[in-house]
């Protein structure tokens, strides 16, 4: 008897308290939703960063963000297990390539509901596989050094501080070489 398999990249993530979540990668009918949710996303610090400006995102800024370059990028959600378009997007796990380098800079943003419950943890695992399977050497994020969970997350994941590295203040960037292993 056959198996339902999902497609490549989604995977069912079910959460401690029984909540399902879908990850799978986005999809261009996601930009309404992402756009609706972006202001629950956190931390700010690293909101504003992905988005640009004052943190917001515009429908077209979405739009833009919902059609990555699967050759350099992989921005996965951590969605409602309903059609892209209608699901709720609680989490946002992104790698995207620093063109001309062997590098990929990665980006956790979770809705509160979901902060401390593992999906932060599965997202970047997925990251970094995607990072081993593209020839990436350096994997690096940048955490606001008050959430102390996420650094430790990063810490327990193999991801190092790089504390000479020009980002802003209240940030502590985070390195994982894959070259090694």
């Amino acid at each position: 008897m056959p198996r339902n398999r999902l497609p490549p990249w989604h995977e069912e993530f079910v959460l401690p308290n029984r909540r399902a979540i879908l990850i799978r990668p986005i999809r261009p009918e996601d930009a309404a939703p992402l756009h609706a949710a972006f202001g629950l996303l956190g931390p700010e610090e690293i909101r504003v960063r992905f988005a640009g400006g004052e943190g917001g995102l515009d429908l077209d800024e979405a739009g833009r963000l919902a059609r990555p370059d699967p050759r350099q990028e992989l921005l996965l959600v951590g969605a409602e297990p309903y059609p892209p378009g209608e699901a709720m997007i609680a989490g946002l796990g992104r790698a995207r390539r620093v063109p001309g380098t062997r590098q990929a800079e990665c980006t956790i943003l979770l809705a509160r509901y979901v902060a401390g419950l593992g999906l932060g943890r599965h997202l970047l695992q997925k990251l970094v596989k995607w990072g081993r399977g593209r020839a990436v050497d350096r994997l690096f994020g940048d955490i606001p050094a008050s959430n102390v969970p996420m650094l430790e997350l990063a810490e327990s994941l193999g991801f190092r501080p790089e504390p000479e590295a020009q980002v802003p203040a209240g940030l502590v960037r985070v390195v994982l070489d894959l070259a090694r292993g």
